[in-house]
Order: C-alpha cells, then structure tokens, then sequence
C-alpha cells in the first residue's frame, strides 16, 4: 500500500522517490486472479439471490407435482427465506475464523447439492428441508461478496464494483419470476433447482482456487459465542415466521404466531445481550456507531421494502386480476430488470462525479413516481400501462442502491467490514420480510373494507347496478341458464375485481409516500469524505 510504501523511505532524497502519479497505478492493478475470484463470487451471489424468488411465478407447479396443499405450499419460499436470513449475519465471523475461501468454497458446493436434492423432492415435507438447506448454505456466499468489494478492490475502482454488486442484489429477485416463469414453463418445474448445478460446479472450483483475500484463525473458535448463534438463530428465525405466516393465521389471533413473537422477543433479548458483552460475538453490532453505516443499514431496510414489495405486487396483480400464467407474467416483468441493467453503468459513472446523496434523491424520486402512477392502476392495466412504472422503479433501484452500498460500507475501517456487510444485507431482507407482511395485510383488510363499501352501492335501489344486473341475466337467460343466480355471482365477482384493484392502488399510494420521505432523510447523511487513491484494495 502506497502509505507502507512511503514511510521507511526516510532519508532518501527528494528527487529519488517516485512521484504519487507514478505510484498510484502500480497500487491500484489488480491482480488477475483476485478479479477471476470476485466475478465467480459475483456469480454465487446471484444464485443465491435468484432463488429467493425464482419459484414466486411457479408456485402452483410445484404444488401439484409434489401434490403439496395449497396453505403448505408457500413454504418453498418461507423456509428458505428463514434459513437464508440466519446464515447472513453470521457469515461474516464464519469468514474470519475459517477464511473466505473455505467459507465461499464450500457455500456454492453445498448450494448446488442441495438444489439438486430440491429438483428430487417427492413431497412438501422434502421440498421444505432441501429449499432451507438450500437458504441457509446460499446466505453464506452473500455478505462474502459485498466485504471483497470493498477490501480487495482500491477506492478508485469502487465506481466500476459498486454497480456489479448493487445490480447483482436488486436484478436477481425482480428477475426471478421472469427467470423461474420461462423455466417451468419451457420444461418442468425441476429446472428451476437444475439451473443452479451447472454454475455452481464452476463458482465452488474457481472460488477454491483464486481466492486468497484473507487466512483462516481458527483459535477464535475457542470464544465462539454459541448462546450468541443458538438466540440469533431463535431470534431471526421466528422473525421471520410471523412476519412470513402472521397474515394468513390473523396474526395473534393464531396460537403459533403467539409463541414465535414470544420466541422472537425472548431470544432477541439474549442476541443483544450477547452481542453487546461477549469479547467475540457471532455479530459484530459496532459498526452502527458509524453514522453513514447506520443511515445505510436504514436505507437499505426500506429499500428492502421496495425491491421485494413490488417483485411480489405485481406478479401478484398480473396473476390475480390479469389471470397471466407464469410465462406471460415473467415477460412482463422483464422490464424492470432490462432497466436495472441499462441504468447500473450509468449509475457507476455518476457516482464518481456526483455527490452521493444527489444520485439517492434521483432515484428515491424516479421510485416514488414510479409508484404514484401505479395508483391509478385499473382492472385493464396491461404490460404497455405497466411500462413506464417499471423503467422508472429498476431506474431508482439502481440509482439509489449504488451510492447506499458506497456510504454503507465505504467508509468502515476495513477490519469491520466483513461483518458489516452481513448486517448490511440482513437489513434488506428484513425489510422485505416486514414489507411483504404489511403489504399482504393491508391488501386483505383493504379489501374488505372496498368490497364492504361497494357492496352498498350495488343493491336493489341503484339503477345502474339494477340496469347491469338484468343486462347479465338477459345474456344468460338467452342460453337458457338461470339468469337471475349467474347474474348475481358475476356481479359479486365484478365487486371483488374491483376491492382488489383499489387496494392494490392504496399499497402503491403508501409506497409513494414511504419513498417521498427517504428523499428528505438523505439530508442527515454525512458525505463520505473521499479516500485517496491506492488507499485500500490490498493486503
């Protein structure tokens, strides 16, 4: 490192020590084989993020072929979701005390066997165990990417990184529907396990052989915090579960979301109690001192919200309202993620020009407009109305994601950054876990509400219901069909259409709002002061 380098050359004369000019170029080159490392890293971590959400648009194929019943089959998502959510945090001692390379190595093998053991399951039972399994040794390789960004690469070179990886996160699960869609349908559900066998050969190979950013230690196993890992794994664990479960058990009033939310609490108590006392804890909470790193860890919860709220809205509305199959409703959400792709370079170069906090207003303000035309969302809304509110979500995403990651984790003293970067990334997932839970329960209880309200306008004294219910009965009546019943029930159908859609445009309107007050939070960030060249980026 170019301060290394400098110190210790004391008495040399002035006119023999290499300018910085001439200095800075050889300590910012990468090594080959570091680059290799990452990219096949880069690669683990899309997997492991794709499959989040790869089964979304596929739900109802794996249902009938493991013959899983239909309030067992949201599993296949909810148990890799807790598992992946446990492994996060914990990822980064893992690397400290076995190295990043055993760590990373060993994820994408036991990844790739345990989504070929998914591809295998006969029943629900099966699927569940292979797809937590699958969660649990993905959420390793996850963190692992964010702290070589930003310990392996110099600050220079964070323009081009910082993208790849900010990309990576939010393109794998607004892809996933679209990915997981075109799989099943094209071949069978199993290909959406499948997929992942041959890339993780390749990423478990490469990754064992380049990568040497770090050496193991394995004498912090001697103070391994186990009560740490057991009431973390408690803590997140039953997090997750109520938030994934609580709306369709009517949250308390289910006797298993009572005893996860006590569970939760308890073990959350034990976690912090540990985390904040033991000389190693399985998390290192310190890094939320640091102010951008605190303000970061928020963003990124609430984007969380944003990315994986909207990943599920609209399959779910395209699916629900629209009648798509999982085909058609990946193609439609292709968009998004062909914007993500465009705006990612973009993105890099004007993080290296601007301030970062400007580019975080652009795209918290292209989301929240996003969303606010969404919430005129009709019955007929199709892929060209849906256009537009997709460039501009995969637009923001990207906009703000690349300067998040950057006030994150940019400015952590490098020691802290590999446990940083998994309370970096655990932030998002819990915001998405939160957001979908509060997203499904106010689509159910807003609807009702819709459905109550519209129901008293359509009753024996309107005219207009009264005109449009013997226009249906007329229609029927000519097919001899009873046509008074047929009338009633495609009119209640057409009310219960109609509560859907007001409801999803309240959820949109609520994310409007949500996204509109990020943009006045931006002004407590600090602006990350800038890191001279060849500081970092080596060892």
């Amino acid at each position: 490192m170019a301060s290394i380098q400098t110190v210790g050359s004391g008495a040399r004369p002035a006119q023999q020590r290499p300018s910085a000019a001439a200095q800075a170029p050889v300590d910012e080159r990468m090594d080959p084989r570091r680059l290799i490392a990452f990219f096949a890293m880069v690669v683990g971590m899309f997997m492991s993020i794709l499959d989040i959400q790869i089964v979304s648009a596929s739900l109802a194929e794996i249902q009938a072929g493991i013959s899983a019943g239909s309030d067992e089959i949201g599993w296949v998502q909810t148990s890799y979701l807790i598992a992946e959510v446990i492994m996060i945090p914990l990822s980064g001692t893992l690397a400290r005390i076995i190295s990043t390379r055993v760590l990373f190595a060993s994820a994408a093998i036991g990844f790739t066997i345990a989504s070929a053991m998914a591809a295998t399951s006969t029943s629900i039972e099966e699927m569940i165990i292979y797809r937590a399994l699958q969660g649990f040794i993905g959420g390793g390789m996850i963190p692992s990417v964010f702290a070589a960004a930003f310990t392996i690469f110099p600050p220079s070179k964070r323009n081009i990184v910082s993208p790849i990886i900010g990309l990576i996160a939010t393109l794998a699960p607004t892809i996933g529907p679209t990915v997981g869609g075109y799989l099943s349908h094209a071949f069978s559900w199993h290909w959406l396990f499948l997929v992942n066998v041959p890339p993780g050969i390749v990423v478990a190979i490469v990754t064992w052989t380049y990568i040497d950013f770090d050496k193991p230690n394995l004498a912090l196993l001697k103070k391994f915090d186990w009560w740490g890992l057991i009431s973390m794994g408690v803590f997140l664990g039953a997090l997750e579960y109520v938030l994934e479960e609580g709306n369709t058990k009517d949250w308390f009033s289910d006797d298993k979301i009572v005893l996860g939310a006590i569970a939760s609490a308890l073990a959350g108590i034990v976690f912090f109690w540990r985390a904040l006392t033991v000389d190693f804890p399985v998390v290192d909470l310190r890094a939320f001192s640091n102010r951008n790193f605190a303000f970061g860890s928020l963003f990124s919860f609430i984007m969380g919200i944003g990315l994986y709220g909207l990943t599920y809205l609209y399959p779910l509305y395209l699916g629900r309202i629209r009648h798509y199959d999982s085909l058609m409703i990946g193609e439609t959400m292709f968009v998004s993620g062909l914007a993500m792709f465009v705006t990612a370079p973009i993105a890099g170069i004007l993080s290296g020009k601007f301030d970062p906090r400007v580019l975080m207003v652009a795209g918290f303000s292209s989301f929240s407009l996003g969303t606010w035309i969404m919430s005129g969302i009709t019955a007929d809304w199709d892929f060209y109305e849906l256009l537009i509110p997709q460039i501009l979500r995969g637009f923001g995403l990207m906009m703000c994601m690349v300067p998040i990651n950057n006030i994150a984790l940019g400015t952590l003293p490098r020691e802290r950054i590999g446990g940083a970067s998994g309370l970096y990334n655990l932030t998002r997932n819990l915001g998405g876990a939160l957001g979908l839970a509060i997203i499904n329960t106010l689509l159910t209880r807003r609807q009702d509400i819709h459905y109550a309200q519209l129901s008293e306008h359509v009753q024996w004294g309107n005219p207009a219901a009264m005109h449009k219910l013997n226009s249906i009965a007329g229609n029927y009546a000519a097919h001899g069909i009873d046509g008074q019943l047929a009338a009633i029930r495609q009119l209640s159908g057409i009310v219960q259409t109609q509560a859907a859609v007001m409801s999803f445009s309240d959820i949109f309107v609520l994310l409007t709002g949500l996204f509109s007050a990020l943009i006045l939070c931006v002004a407590l960030i600090k602006k990350p002061q800038a890191v001279p060249a060849g500081a970092g980026g080596g060892h």
